[in-house]
């Protein structure tokens, strides 16, 4: 199932996206011209945007073990972006048939990858619709018809709120979806920082501004604060790789590269 109601106007393709860019940091084909432009532009600043950028989807895939692993039957993921496989309903999938995934992006261009590639599986469906306003998220019908708030959700906010400036208040929209999730639910969140990368990154900031949604990197306590209300799990909030990783764990030279945060919770 696939909420999908915008209009050809609503495709602007005039103005680089931060999901698409991300895309081509992935090595996507799914992004235009605009798109690679302003990609050239943070690469030509801060090149460790393409590990970072891989690191975040290996956290997204481990956080996504964790939370079926523990119990969790259903994830609400907010702000998808281009998808690229393996997604999280894939991942998801893996570990448990039963599990229901809901997806939300705010790009129209997003919605029409999505209803190629993210809803044909059982229990999938999409929905446009924006962090920014996350009381009326909860009520889009794609996510009602498959979000069943009476029962443990995982949310997952990964690599979406450094696009929400501090006047949207991310910690405000963070503490709308926690009260509206029951006791068991999950966190998901993975952020961008400066800590790691100092420097004003004029480039970086201007190829942001000139997209859908400026770049808004916090520090490692404002990554914390997002947290509220819910029991941090171990690491706790620490970069990308540190975060229960699946091999070795990363040498302090990796490290340096990984400029974003992340962490997993519960409410209880």
């Amino acid at each position: 199932m696939t909420d999908q109601s915008f209009s050809v106007e609503q495709l602007d393709t005039s103005r680089p996206h931060p999901a698409r860019m991300y895309d081509y940091f992935l090595g996507g084909r799914d992004n235009y011209q605009v798109d690679r432009e302003a990609a050239q532009r943070v690469l030509g600043e801060l090149p460790d945007i393409l590990p970072t950028a891989r690191e975040n989807r290996a956290f997204l895939h481990r956080a996504v073990r964790h939370v079926v692993r523990s119990g969790v039957r259903q994830i609400l993921d907010i702000g998808t972006g281009i998808p690229t496989s393996p997604n999280t309903h894939e991942v998801a999938l893996a570990e448990d048939p039963t599990v229901r995934v809901a997806y939300v992006d705010n790009d129209p261009i997003v919605a029409v990858h999505a209803g190629a590639r993210l809803t044909g599986a059982p229990g999938t469906g999409f929905a446009l619709g924006d962090v920014r306003d996350p009381a009326a998220l909860l009520e889009l019908p794609a996510i009602r018809d498959r979000i069943d708030l009476g029962r443990p959700v995982a949310v997952l906010l990964v690599a979406v709120l450094h696009f929400v400036t501090d006047e949207e208040d991310p910690y405000a929209i963070v503490a709308t979806l926690r009260d509206a999730l029951p006791a068991g639910s999950h966190l998901v969140l993975s952020h961008a920082t400066a800590d790691f990368h100092p420097g004003d990154h004029t480039e970086t900031m201007q190829a942001y501004r000139s997209s859908t949604a400026t770049m808004n990197p916090r520090t490692h306590a404002e990554v914390v604060r997002l947290f509220d209300g819910f029991d941090l799990l171990e690491p706790g909030v620490v970069q990308l790789p540190r975060w229960r990783p699946d091999g070795d764990p990363p040498t302090p030279g990796e490290l340096r590269r990984i400029g974003f945060y992340g962490g997993v919770a519960r409410k209880d």
